[in-house]
Parts: C-alpha cells; structure tokens; sequence
C-alpha cells in the first residue's frame, strides 16, 4: 500500500464524518427541522403521501431527519466514515492505474 492509498483513505475518513452533517444541512435535515422548500421537504412530502398522511417512524425521511437534528451517532459515524474510506482508496487506485 502506497502513501497514496495510505493518505487518501484518511482522506476519504474525515470527509465522511466532517461531510455528512453538511450534507445533511444542505439538503434540508437540520437541528430545527426540514428546510421548508428544501429537498429533503420534498422527500417528507412524498413519504407522508405514499403513508397515508403520516412519515412512518424507521423510514429514511425519520432517520435522516433525527440524524440533521441530533447529529449523527457512533454507528452512522463508523458507516460513514467507512464508505468514504472506502472511496479514498478507489479513488488513489484509479489514480495509480492511470
């Protein structure tokens, strides 16, 4: 493993749990709740139609909204983190192979 991979796998760790909550704000699910006219309205608007009025608890609407407002916990951070990483080193592979 290269100081590539090595640098672009840490890279990639600390985009995940820096970038996450960002992602999150900037589409809508924040710490007061779901931007009005945001994407993530949009999705709350389609999830309480396909339920019948309501957003049903567990669905990906409630989880990213409590995430936006709670931050996320150390299990959505080890994921996270973990799919960057993940992409830092696909991304210092390619890199190598070009």
């Amino acid at each position: 493993m290269g100081i590539l991979t090595i640098l672009a796998l840490g890279g990639g760790a600390v985009v995940g749990v820096v970038g996450a909550p960002l992602v999150l704000g900037a589409i809508g699910f924040t710490t007061v709740g779901i931007t009005a006219g945001s994407y993530a309205a949009g999705m709350m608007s389609a999830a309480a139609v396909a339920n019948g009025g309501a957003v049903a608890a567990g669905s990906t609407v409630a989880v990213l909204q409590a995430f936006g407002a709670a931050g996320l916990s150390g299990i959505a951070t080890a994921v996270a983190t973990s799919a960057a990483s993940g992409v830092g080193g696909t991304v210092a592979t390619l890199a190598l192979l070009i």
